[in-house]
């Protein structure tokens, strides 16, 4: 089977372009962070998702891979333009916590969310807080380019060729977002460092050669994505928001510390907002969308994933909960085909680890290379869809296909499978994954899994002895505490709890 060459959508030419790896050996990328100061929402997630999904087709491609998320904890202001109050200090003063309490805690909270959602760990999770003095070298550096206030060190980007061109929008659009600064040559022009005001109490800050103070959020990411992947890597990326604003202004200090035009990374690819009828998920209203809040509705976190991965990661997602019982639903037949091919092949052992997937024109069944043709064409379709700027929704519908696939090898399907799932995240087997997992269970629910089991045997003996008062009457029973049994589950009765 012929590999389909990778094309990738770039947001700096606005165009798909076939993806040529800068070092053959080593594909670089640099993912942005979060910033540690809350609980990530789901929207925020769906960038991980997407930058896993990105992760796992270069591997299955045959590159290795070296991936930086970095993680803010420090330097990011409320309003993610240069003004407000620093989030990380603002948390800390609410919780009436250290604020290194505040990043260790979050930061925790954010590798288990990519955990639960089988998101592979980058080879690097670098700090801000460990690259400071990195940090006031870059800005010393770039020190032409800037100019100092009152309130800190400012970047002027009048001195940088075509600055904003990543944004692709108009000049006072971007300038709409951003807050005054007295004395600022330009409306975009940015802080590289931001001084404490004077009787300001932080916990966070820093003696520099323009005082003592804090670095401003865009310069960590313009250090730490040189630093361990070298002044020009493979791909940057991000969530659509920044693309208008933190995006172009790592592509201006970029230029800056190299005097020259290049950006810093060959593609800029980003993620789309997951929206809610309200509009994009924010953190803004106080009250947002964990991936905890899922779980305690009842669902397990890959349902989740799996509704990111039915929609291109370039469109708006909706979030709704009609859309997420869909999207597990969906999860849960997957698995029971798979299972039932399991079941078909006990002997059938599973070919890949989460972390070490082989590349494209190695993948086969251990014993025997891939002969059958529906199977190749399927898992060529597939290829064709993720290396479409990683179409998962196209790529979903082949391996659906290709597991409905009938008069063909068992062995030969699940192994192409097996790849498949690997390369989406879902790799059932190797997570544990049972169908009794995927039961819609609130963590409020009065009612235990046992019992209901032995209701729904006794429902099962009324219905043989065709006692259908006494059947309905269970249904009734079960109804009342929420239970909905599904009486068309294809392998047998199978039930959910409302939230």
């Amino acid at each position: 089977m012929t590999a389909t060459p990778l094309t990738l959508y770039n947001s700096l030419s606005r165009s798909l372009e076939t993806f040529t790896p800068l070092d053959p050996d080593n594909v670089r990328v640099y993912s942005c962070g979060p910033t540690v100061y809350n609980y990530a929402h789901i929207g925020n997630l769906r960038a991980y998702v997407f930058t896993d999904t990105l992760s796992r087709v270069l591997t299955w491609k045959g590159y290795n891979l070296t991936h930086i998320i970095n993680i803010t904890d420090v330097g990011h202001l409320t309003s993610d333009a240069d003004a407000g109050d620093d989030k990380m200090e603002a948390a800390a003063r609410a919780r009436s916590m250290s604020i290194w309490d505040i990043a260790a805690h979050y930061t925790a909270a954010f590798k288990q969310n990519l955990k639960d959602l089988n998101i592979r760990e980058p080879s690097r999770f670098p700090l801000a807080t460990d690259h400071i003095q990195d940090m006031i070298e870059f800005g010393v550096k770039i020190g032409a380019h800037c100019y100092e206030l009152e309130s800190g060190l400012y970047f002027d980007t009048s001195t940088v060729p075509d600055y904003g061109r990543l944004a692709g929008t108009r000049e006072d659009d971007r300038e709409g977002r951003i807050d005054p600064v007295a004395g600022k040559r330009h409306p975009q022009d940015f802080a590289i460092w931001r001084k404490s005001e004077p009787g300001e109490n932080r916990q966070m800050e820093w003696d520099s050669p323009w005082g003592r103070g804090a670095p401003g959020w865009h310069l960590e990411c313009s250090v730490m994505s040189q630093k361990y992947l070298g002044a020009n890597f493979d791909i940057h990326t991000g969530g659509i928001d920044h693309r208008e604003i933190h995006h172009p202004n790592e592509i201006a200090q970029n230029q800056a510390h190299c005097e020259c035009a290049d950006t810093g990374a060959a593609f800029w690819m980003h993620n789309n907002f997951l929206v809610e009828r309200s509009g994009k998920m924010s953190k803004s209203g106080g009250g947002f969308t964990t991936l905890q809040t899922l779980v305690d509705a009842g669902f397990h976190p890959l349902a989740y994933r799996m509704m990111c991965l039915q929609a291109h990661y370039r469109s708006e997602l909706e979030f709704s909960w009609e859309n997420l019982i869909a999207s597990q639903t969906r999860l849960k037949r997957l698995l029971m085909t798979f299972d039932e091919l399991h079941g078909q092949l006990s002997s059938h052992t599973t070919l890949l680890n989460a972390n070490s997937l082989p590349a494209l024109e190695t993948l086969a069944p251990q014993n025997a290379e891939l002969t059958n043709p529906s199977v190749i064409n399927k898992l060529a379709e597939f290829d064709a869809a993720m290396s479409d700027d990683l179409n998962t929704a196209k790529a979903l519908v082949a391996l659906e296909q290709m597991l409905g696939l009938k008069k063909t090898d068992v062995a030969q399907k699940l192994s192409a499978a097996e790849d498949m799932l690997a390369v989406l995240g879902l790799e059932f087997h190797l997570l544990g994954l049972q169908r009794t997992d995927l039961r819609i269970r609130p963590t409020t629910a009065t009612i235990s899994e046992n019992e209901i089991q032995v209701r729904l045997t006794e429902r099962r003996e009324a219905r043989s002895a065709k006692d259908f008062a006494r059947s309905d009457s269970i249904r009734d029973e079960l109804a009342s505490l929420g239970v909905e049994v599904m009486d068309g589950d294809p392998l047998g009765w199978d039930w959910r709890i409302s939230f």
